[in-house]
């Protein structure tokens, strides 16, 4: 098995990206995807995100009101690593679960949105940045997202920069192009990826970077 991690700036086109490898044969981890199941109604996770944030977070139907958590969370970094702190342990118990169901020989990729934020570079025998410029994440946040310009740079900066992302990636994915360009770079990753998952390796794991 070949564990990756796939991260990327919001914008940025990480999800477009892993879309693509799931299509060649990549087994997908959505740590968004799980985010949103362990604060489904009825669950732990959105019984505690309720205590620490109040009743108003939740819709009428009991729901997560994400929209007005969001607007939280974003424009504070103390209670957005209070929602971290919560979520984040219940995501990771949720994708160990599914990597322990995969084959041993698949390539499993994890899409984690904040890798860099949380240094989880060495969890992963590969990490994969999805790249793009800040001008090109906030044209696709606004144009694309419906976003209001300052909502969009707000999340930008919530998140790590683009500089520290890049320093944990093993491989870049320049993001700045047409979907065919990306569709050329994401299958010459993908034959990288296989070439790995088959190649003897010494070690289990990928090593922190000094």
């Amino acid at each position: 098995m070949l564990k990756v991690g796939l991260t990327g700036g919001i914008g940025a086109g990480k999800s477009e990206v892993s879309r693509l490898l799931v299509e060649r044969g990549a087994v997908l981890i959505d740590a968004d995807r799980i985010a949103r199941e362990v604060v489904a109604p009825g669950t732990p996770g959105l019984a505690a995100v309720s205590e620490a944030f109040g009743a108003g977070v939740l819709a009428a139907d009991g729901s997560l009101d994400r929209p007005r958590l969001g607007a939280i969370v974003f424009a504070d970094p103390d209670k957005l690593a209070v929602l971290n702190s919560i979520v984040h342990p219940l995501v990771g118990a949720r994708s160990r679960e599914l990597e322990a169901s995969a084959a041993e020989d698949a390539v499993v990729v994890h899409d984690v949105p904040l890798l860099a934020e949380n240094a989880l570079a060495p969890l992963y025998d590969v990490v994969i940045v999805v790249d793009a410029s800040p001008e090109t994440q906030l044209d696709r946040l606004v144009r694309l997202r419906g976003m209001t310009e300052e909502d969009a740079r707000a999340r930008m900066s919530a998140q790590a920069t683009r500089e520290k992302r890049l320093e944990i990636a093993d491989i870049v994915i320049h993001n700045d192009v047409p979907l065919a360009e990306l569709e050329r770079r994401v299958a010459d990753v993908w034959a990288d990826l296989v070439r790995r998952a088959h190649a003897p390796r010494e070690q289990p794991s990928r090593q922190p970077q000094e």
